[in-house]
Parts: structure tokens; sequence; C-alpha cells
């Protein structure tokens, strides 16, 4: 980390880190921690304009670039936060943690990674979030489907419900996707 210029770089290392209250990039990390194996820290730290706290959290980045094959046949660098971004839309107001989300992620890059040494297709990366989706919450896999797969009328929509409906929930405790009443 750079001190010299008075500024702490992000996780990722492409700006300052800014305080999320004040937007000021003057703090001091009061607690480190490893987690998940060392591929984590988690660091909690102090503003120093505004005194409150926040934490953050860095990745050790994967040595590997991996590309991305999207459907119209670009290659885009692969970048986690996309991911988290979509699900977060996908789970918006649906009762799965942040923690939940992350760990379904680590689960789809680890899969990812031990299969592919340097392009996957945005096909297969839709396709292994889905399956976990489709576990964690039937509301929120049905929301990712459609925008993932693009649905092209109500009558695509219903079909994919009314194949989930009539599938067993695969974790017990699974909310119904429609209320029965």
């Amino acid at each position: 980390m750079d001190r010299a210029l008075g500024r702490l770089l992000d996780p990722i290392g492409r700006e300052p880190m800014r305080c999320p209250y004040c937007h000021e990039d003057e703090d001091r990390v009061i607690d480190s921690r490893s987690s998940e194996g060392g591929q984590i820290i988690r660091r909690r730290r102090l503003c120093q304009a505004c005194d409150k706290r926040f934490t953050t959290y860095e990745r050790i980045e994967e040595r590997v670039k991996l590309a991305v094959i999207k459907k119209d046949g670009t290659r885009v660098a692969y970048d986690r936060s996309k991911l988290i971004g979509g699900l977060q839309k996908a789970c918006w107001k649906r009762e799965i943690s942040a923690e939940q989300l992350r760990a379904l992620v680590d689960s789809v890059e680890e899969e990812v990674f031990e299969h592919s040494d340097r392009e996957v297709t945005s096909a297969l990366i839709g396709e292994l979030v889905a399956d976990r989706l489709r576990k964690l919450d039937r509301v929120a896999y049905v929301r990712f489907a459609s925008v993932y797969r693009e649905f092209k009328d109500v009558g695509e929509f219903i079909e994919e419900a009314q194949d989930l409906m009539a599938r067993p929930p695969e974790s017990p405790g699974q909310q119904q996707l429609f209320d029965k009443s």
C-alpha cells in the first residue's frame, strides 16, 4: 500500500479507498483477519475524517486471467463483481444473506477455475449460477433465469415456473414459489 502518497488503494488496486460515509480517503486499519483459508483478508478501518468504522474485504487475485466468451462471441475479462451484482438483483427482497451470495459465487468460481484454463463461456457460468440459485431460493432463481435465459414472452416464463413447481424443493425448509391457497 502506498502511504507516501497519503492514499490507501482499494483491494483491487484501482483507486483510493474511500470512506463509505464521508468519502474521504484518509483511514487507518484497526483490525485485520484472514478468512476462507487465507483467500480473503477482512480489515476493519477507522476513517480519520469522520471517525466512523467500516469493513473491507481483500481477495487474492488469481494468477491466471480468465476470459469470458459472451453470447455474441466477444471476450471480456472475468469480473466477480458483475456476477455478484446480477445475483443481488435476482435476490432483491429475498431472505438471502450476503454471505450466502459470496458462498454461491465462491462455489461457481471454484468449479470454473478447476475446469477452465483461460476461457469460459458466459453460458456455462450462467448455468452454474442457475443450478446453485435454484437450490438456494426458487423465486430468486426464476428472476435470474428470466434475465439470463432471455424469455421471449410470458409463456416461457410460466413454463419455467411450472417446471420448477413440479420439482420437490432441493433443500429443507425451501419456500414455495407460489403459495397454494
